[in-house]
């Protein structure tokens, strides 16, 4: 919940599900009947769905609907397929909520060729019994339009190698797996078919019990989509079957000490055998807290090992030892929330079906106390903190976090990742601290209720404790933190705030027990996974209209949200010092832009596959597209001189058999040519210049990759290298081709850029990284021609400095540093471009330890001069900024995310200060 790791990094382009209202959207149904101000009713009527012609919500139905649930929402939706443009055959049911009042709600997702569509579930929403039931409303997220193949061109084996070679960092790949989840559609225009995998690797210091969930697009072999999620062990499903007590138990009472040794009383079960364990058998579920011993989070990620048994004891009176892993406010916290949905909301438990509840103590991590809690496999996990931090079971507002991440889980199952992620944390967020204030008596007006975590601290203020606070007043045009769609980093913690926040207010403003079953409903009724901020005001709208809210505290609801920015076109406020070229981009390592004396080409998502588009600096007319047109391929990796395009397509021209192509065409138009064609090889990193295309083939038999060239339209040929030597990271200029060479030398790898001559054919010159005898291996990446040196990116591998650029003479002449790695903030640079006047680059990101991230924290852009000095920032937009392309002189090129989306953006020159 606290403390986050340096998550790997990931090769490939995202998911294309675009933020914002789609196009063809079904005449919009009138407002409710009777109603003489429908046109400014605070709920709205239809909001249009996004890349679809599906509307997101429909409300103020009202027709009959008899018969079973499901079977009635089904017919429903058969009955208004035109209004809908929903295809009942694609919907399985997915689950039937039933609230206390008697609506229900029927869940259905999408179904393409009898595969699951990522994020897509259809909702109908019914009130009444027997004959006078009837849909009150409508809404989701279907995907129409879907032609996405739904047999994989590439085989598991190869695709399980692309999610595997996907992990970036060194340290990340240690003991690195990949568990097959199988094939999935995702998407965006025509979508994409992938196979899913969940990786996960044993350096803890990177993957500190997290995996990273990766969809390998099955046809091009690019990941489509990362995120992060809470590991579980390998092989176990994603939500374990939940432990249940012993037959033959007997309700007892016993004590227990707290996590301050103080003995507090405590519901217990009496074995046959006379023995006790800390199993509450009051409730119409039983809540039973399980002793890890000590063992690792890994371990006890899935089903519970042997050995892992309820907290036990011989008499009622539980030993003293069990305060310093904080067993009893583990049970007591466990019976709180459960309360609270039960009695406040009437849900019949975390899952909804009275299903028990379990909770796991003793929890490590890497052989240290676990300073952490968290939801997964079906139940709460603590960890018993540290010197700084008691036990995580000591406070209930987190308990109640967390346990809420398992309601989400069995209804919204909002995805971890964007605003979607967010607003999953700010639920467990809201009710946390509305299970605490309930529990406790705390009142709205009392600081401390806004507090998250703030009695887990052994010394300080609650304020300082507090790992979050919901009374920030965080908006999203001021304070949304600009990740890009496809890195693998998130900020849904950070995000969550700005949603928190608002539903917070509701709840000062309204009572309490109201705003609770309100966003409760929200939650249980109307959210997908794929929701935005926008789709969880407008659900929490709709859930105030079933619940019989007055217009006067709709209009409440609806200025809280307009206090935090959550409404319609937010990213479109968020200022910016640059200038856009292209919006909402679909980006990765593979569509990195490319640009020389003001012609530039990128490879962006289109109807679902990437296409090469070209478009000049200086002009406002839109880009032109340069690859084909519904040829259903990929086109990804694409490089410019100024006057020719290059770049790769993926593909499957032989049903079964993928192929990848290299393809040159003019920027004004003309023919397309092939350069080179593979069924056995992965291509990749293109560069052209005049007659000569360069690329990277990786061989699927071997793994090894070399650089290919090809030269005045001659056939392609691979650049001879020593046995077990790679060639990557291609830069090519006039004559010149640079890569960077890697190669084994015992235990550590060697990497050294290198400067071919393309006349003389041969290496000209080469630079060990880190100089010759350096026992500490040196990653050099990203190797970069200019008009006079080679220049390349250094970091050691122990991390014991930051990344120097280093220059070399294209003889092999000497070396000199243009920045030098710091030692006493070793930050590293993992992007670099340089024109002949100045070189930009931008640091990575890592997660700022003990804090929130703030939008400082993120890549940004510096330059210096090419010579070397002083480094100034490029741009003082406020989000992250990524893949930056070097033009003449000072200009650059860039994909920012500052407004919540990523855009291609440029500039002419340093803004110097910010």
């Amino acid at each position: 919940m606290h403390h986050r790791s340096r998550t790997p990094r990931l090769l490939g382009a995202a998911v294309a599900v675009v933020l914002g209202l789609g196009v063809g959207v079904p005449p919009a149904l009138a407002g409710p009947a009777g109603d003489p101000a429908a046109d400014t009713d605070p709920v709205p009527g239809l909001v249009a769905g996004t890349d679809t012609t599906a509307p997101q919500l429909v409300t103020g139905v009202n027709e009959p609907a008899p018969g079973d649930a499901a079977e009635a929402a089904r017919a429903h939706l058969a009955a208004h397929r035109e209004r809908y443009r929903v295809d009942p055959a694609q919907l399985v049911v997915s689950g039937v909520e039933r609230s206390a009042d008697g609506r229900r709600t029927v869940r259905f997702e999408q179904r393409y060729g009898g595969l699951p569509v990522f994020g897509a579930a259809y909702l109908v929403h019914l009130a009444g019994e027997g004959k006078a039931q009837h849909v009150e409303s409508v809404g989701g997220k279907y995907f129409t339009g879907l032609t996405a193949p739904t047999v994989q061109a590439l085989p598991d084996e190869v695709l399980r190698g692309l999610a595997l070679a996907s992990v970036e960092d060194g340290p990340a790949r240690t003991g690195v797996t990949a568990e097959d989840g199988g094939p999935v559609v995702l998407p965006g225009g025509t979508g994409r078919l992938a196979r899913h995998y969940t990786v996960r690797g044993t350096d803890r210091t990177v993957w500190e019990g997290r995996a990273r969930e990766i969809y390998v697009d099955a046809t091009t072999g690019a990941v489509a989509l990362a995120h992060t999620v809470r590991a579980r062990a390998a092989g176990a499903p994603a939500v374990a079957a939940a432990a249940t007590p012993a037959a033959g138990l007997e309700p007892a009472v016993g004590t227990a000490p707290d996590v301050q040794g103080r003995p507090t009383r405590v519901n217990i079960a009496r074995l046959p055998d006379g023995t006790y364990q800390l199993i509450d058998l009051t409730r119409p579920t039983a809540l039973t807290v399980y002793d890890a011993g000590g063992r690792d989070e890994y371990e006890v990620g899935g089903p519970l090992p042997d050995g892992v048994r309820p907290v036990s004891s011989p008499t009622p009176d539980f030993p003293a030892s069990l305060a310093a892993i904080g067993a009893a406010e583990a049970q007591r916290n466990a019976g709180a929330v459960y309360d609270f949905f039960r009695d406040r909301l009437g849900r019949d438990g975390i899952d909804g079906v009275g299903g028990p509840v379990n909770a796991v103590v003793n929890v490590t991590s890497g052989g240290e106390s676990l300073a952490n809690a968290y939801w997964g496999s079906g139940r709460m996990t603590y960890g018993s903190g540290n010197a700084k931090y008691y036990p995580f079971a000591a406070a209930l507002d987190v308990s109640g976090h967390e346990m809420t991440h398992g309601v989400v889980e069995n209804t919204a199952k909002l995805v971890m990742r964007d605003q979607s992620g967010a607003l999953d944390e700010a639920l467990a967020d809201y009710f946390g601290n509305a299970v605490e204030a309930t529990t406790l008596g705390i009142p709205m007006t009392d600081p401390r209720a806004a507090l998250l975590g703030e009695s887990l601290c052994r010394t300080g203020t609650p304020q300082d404790c507090a790992a979050r606070r919901l009374d920030t007043g965080r908006s999203t045009v001021n304070d949304y933190i600009g990740f890009p769609v496809h890195f693998s980093e998130d900020a849904s913690h950070d995000n969550s705030a700005i949603m928190s926040g608002a539903l917070w207010d509701i709840r000062r403003t309204l009572d309490p027990l109201l705003a609770d079953r309100l966003v409760y409903r929200a939650l249980a009724e109307y959210l997908t996974p794929l929701d935005t901020f926008v789709d969880a005001r407008n659900a929490v709208l709709a859930a105030g209209r079933s619940l019989g809210l007055t217009r006067a505290q709709l209009r409440t609801v609806t200025a809280a949200f307009d206090a935090h920015g959550i409404k319609e076109g937010w990213e479109r406020r968020i200022g910016m010092d640059s200038r856009t070229l292209v919006r909402s981009l679909t980006v990765g390592t593979q569509n990195r832009p490319d640009v020389v004396n003001g012609r530039w080409v990128m490879a962006n998502g289109e109807a679902g596959f990437l296409g090469i588009l070209t478009g000049t600096v200086g002009s406002s007319a839109e880009p032109v597209r340069l690859s084909p047109v519904g040829d259903k391929r990929s086109h990804s990796a694409p490089a410019t001189d100024g006057t020719v395009a290059a770049w790769v397509s993926q593909g499957e021209t032989t049903p079964g058999r993928p192929d990848w192509s290299v393809l040159v065409r003019p920027l004004d138009g003309g023919a397309t040519r092939t350069v080179h064609s593979t069924t056995g090889q992965m291509l990749s990193g293109v560069r052209v210049a005049g007659g000569t295309v360069a690329f990277e083939a990786m061989d699927f038999s071997t793994g090894r990759t070399l650089p290919w060239l090809s030269v005045n339209g001659a056939p392609a040929a691979p650049i001879a290298l020593p046995d077990g030597h790679h060639g990557q990271a291609l830069s090519l200029r006039g004559d010149l081709l640079a890569w960077t060479e890697r190669w084994q030398e015992g235990e550590r790898t060697v990497y050294a850029p290198t400067v071919y001559s393309l006349s003389a054919g041969k290496v000209v010159a080469q630079y060990v990284a880190g100089g010759a005898g350096n026992t500490v291996e040196t990653l050099a990446v990203r190797t970069l021609l200019t008009e006079k040196r080679l220049l390349w990116l250094e970091t050691p591998s122990d991390r014991s400095r930051g990344t120097s650029i280093r220059s070399g003479a294209l003889d092999g002449s000497g070396v000199s540093d243009l920045l030098t790695g710091s030692t006493t903030q070793p930050r590293q640079i993992d992007e670099l471009t340089a024109s002949e006047k100045a070189v930009t680059f931008a640091y990575a990101f890592t997660w700022p330890k003990g804090r929130r991230v703030a939008n400082a924290d993120l890549p940004k852009l510096w330059q210096l001069p090419i010579e070397g000095g002083t480094p100034q920032r490029f741009s003082c937009n406020r989000g992250g900024q990524y893949m930056p392309a070097a033009d003449r002189g000072t200009r650059v090129l860039w994909a920012d995310a500052t407004p919540g989306r990523t855009d291609l953006v440029m500039r002419e020159s340093a803004a110097v200060t910010c």
